[in-house]
């Protein structure tokens, strides 16, 4: 019997869980309760026996099996089983035989097992029922990553944060626990107590591509969350980086949802449709990537369907409720002039991501969509940057309704306050439309020139001091030209350039 055992772990260690299931039924009927040693090793048997299971993705055999490894574990004396019960193994693996007279059982680590295979079978309550059952003192990394998890799930934010800031805790360097907090939009001054550099993730883009790019550097194969740097790329109109980024991507891997999601964010400038088609693959290959479904709900704002919008946004929610999704259903609900849809979504992401700046800007949108509610979104912009300095999303808000209700001088200091601090584009472009609409076109052409100095290829930018070009030679910029010229366009990067 002890040969057999040592080869039940030996084929759990090498992955080769079909014959570990077959292995493990042997085992559990061979096993015998007639006193602590045999019901210890019944009970290590069954634990073999799930893990066997879960491999094989049998989840509720799995759950079964170990869950009447707890029932028998209870049965053995306390004092045969008190010193492992205390202690947390990595592996949550029994010893050999061989170690001790009596085999040695993990109660939090078979509960943390209990627990996954709950979730498996989206049974989420049930599985954050045991992972509350194991103390805090005891949890490791990846029972504090999964516990965060289901109280994301559950829309326990609060407590999420508490869990992820102790993977943080425990291993600075857990991304998905970092990205998750950004997500749930955790300020600028607690993520920099957690992790140096925190601005790449919290929305501070230039340091977010340096970032990126550092990654890249290490492994220039890498694959996770590239879509997402794609999208920023896009954001920054970094159209060359873009594209060599696509090109890698593609011959990495052109199957990976990350790579279509990263097409669709190139393909967006020239043809959103193209676009759109990239975004649905995502969904065929994972129907569980969220970035698919933002890009897809993102996709439909522009081409002008809100109602599908609304659709995609809430397939992202129901795998995670975050920022993104939130943002997109309020656009989505107001382009659809659902007004109440719109400031309820904002409310209840206020509620969701508490202390979050951006959540409070979302509700101080909805109201200043109609003239009564902007002294109640003046209030939401104020408080937002008040409990976050550096939101330049909340000043551009703030200097809009400034100009909405005609303060252009207020708008224009609030903005070149920022300018001081900020080197960027989008401020000097809000500048400039300030002023132009104001007819102090010299002060718009030089907010124009400097928005280009920051980023070249910014369109609004090109656009803006087209526009601007043409009002000082006294030509109306909307009257249709007699000879269009047709630009040429930049070379993309497609899949079938590389078949």
């Amino acid at each position: 019997m002890d040969a057999a055992r040592e080869s039940m772990a030996a084929l759990l260690d090498a992955g080769l869980f079909g014959p570990a299931q077959t292995l493990g039924c042997f085992l559990v009927s061979s096993a015998g309760a007639g006193n602590d040693a045999g019901m210890s090793m019944k009970v290590e048997s069954l634990v073999q026996h799930g893990d066997a299971l879960y491999g094989e993705k049998e989840f509720r055999r799995a759950l079964n099996a170990y869950k009447q490894a707890m029932q028998y574990s209870r049965s053995i004396p306390r004092q045969a089983t008190s010193n492992t019960r205390s202690s947390v193994s990595v592996t949550g693996r029994s010893p050999s035989p061989n170690s001790s007279n009596l085999l040695s059982f993990n109660e939090n680590e078979v509960k943390f097992k209990i627990a996954l295979c709950h979730s498996a079978l989206c049974e989420h309550r049930e599985a954050l029922h045991e992972m509350e059952g194991i103390p805090s003192k005891v949890r490791t990394l990846k029972m504090n990553m999964m516990l965060g998890k289901l109280y994301r799930i559950s829309r326990n934010s609060r407590t999420a944060v508490v869990c992820y800031k102790e993977c943080l805790r425990q291993c600075p360097y857990v991304f998905e626990a970092i990205t998750a907090l950004a997500e749930m939009g955790l300020s600028a001054k607690e993520f920099s107590l957690l992790f140096s550099q925190v601005e790449a993730i919290i929305g501070r883009n230039d340091e977010a591509i340096m970032n990126f790019e550092k990654v890249r550097l290490i492994d220039p194969n890498i694959m996770t969350y590239m879509d997402e740097y794609a999208i920023l790329l896009k954001s920054k109109s970094d159209y060359i980086r873009l594209n060599k980024l696509v090109h890698d991507m593609l011959h990495i891997d052109p199957a990976r949802p990350e790579t279509c999601v990263a097409l669709a964010a190139m393909w967006e400038r020239k043809d959103e449709r193209k676009a759109l088609t990239y975004a649905e693959k995502s969904l065929r290959v994972d129907d569980r990537h969220i970035t698919g479904y933002i890009m897809k709900g993102n996709l439909h704002l522009s081409l002008n369907r809100p109602d599908l919008a609304v659709t995609d946004f809430r397939g992202a929610q129901e795998l995670r409720a975050d920022l993104r999704s939130y943002q997109g259903l309020v656009r989505a609900y107001l382009a659809l002039s659902k007004c109440k849809d719109a400031l309820f979504t904002a409310r209840e992401a206020m509620k969701v991501m508490h202390q979050s700046a951006k959540a409070l800007k979302l509700v101080g949108d909805v109201h200043a969509i109609s003239s009564s509610g902007r002294e109640k979104a003046r209030k939401f912009y104020e408080s937002a940057i008040r409990l976050e300095p550096g939101f330049l999303g909340a000043a551009l808000a703030l200097a809009d309704l400034h100009v909405a209700e005609g303060r252009n001088k207020e708008a224009v200091m609030l903005l070149e306050r920022y300018i001081q601090q900020w080197s960027d584009d989008s401020l000097h472009i809000k500048v400039a439309q300030v002023h132009a609409a104001t007819n102090m076109l010299s002060d718009a052409l030089s907010h124009y020139q400097s928005a280009l100095r920051i980023n070249p290829q910014n369109e609004a930018a090109k656009n803006g001091l087209e526009r601007l070009e043409k009002q000082m030679k006294g030509v109306d910029p909307d009257a249709p030209e007699d000879d269009e010229e047709n630009e040429e366009e930049d070379v993309d990067v497609d899949r079938d350039d590389f078949i």
